[in-house]
């Protein structure tokens, strides 16, 4: 729903989506696999959005495109997940 749409989700359909995929691991394998496993967003994380993305407490990570390519976009980034 987020990955190659061009549409980024917002921080909390993000965050609600990791909560679903969450539970849905922890029916199939259990609550600790679940708590134990890293989600991250997939759509496109970037500098404008990354620190919104990332305060989410269920988002534990995002993939990060073309703003990688950007040195300064990266370093915003970098430091939102900090």
């Amino acid at each position: 729903w987020a990955i190659g749409t061009g549409k980024t989700a917002t921080s909390e359909q993000a965050d609600e989506v990791c909560v679903i995929i969450r539970n849905v691991i922890a029916s199939l394998y259990s609550k600790k696999v679940a708590e134990a496993t890293t989600i991250q967003y997939g759509g496109s994380m970037n500098a404008k959005n990354a620190k919104e993305l990332l305060s989410m407490v269920n988002v534990d990570g995002g993939l990060i495109g073309g703003a990688s390519l950007k040195a300064e976009d990266f370093a915003v980034i970098i430091e939102a997940a900090q």
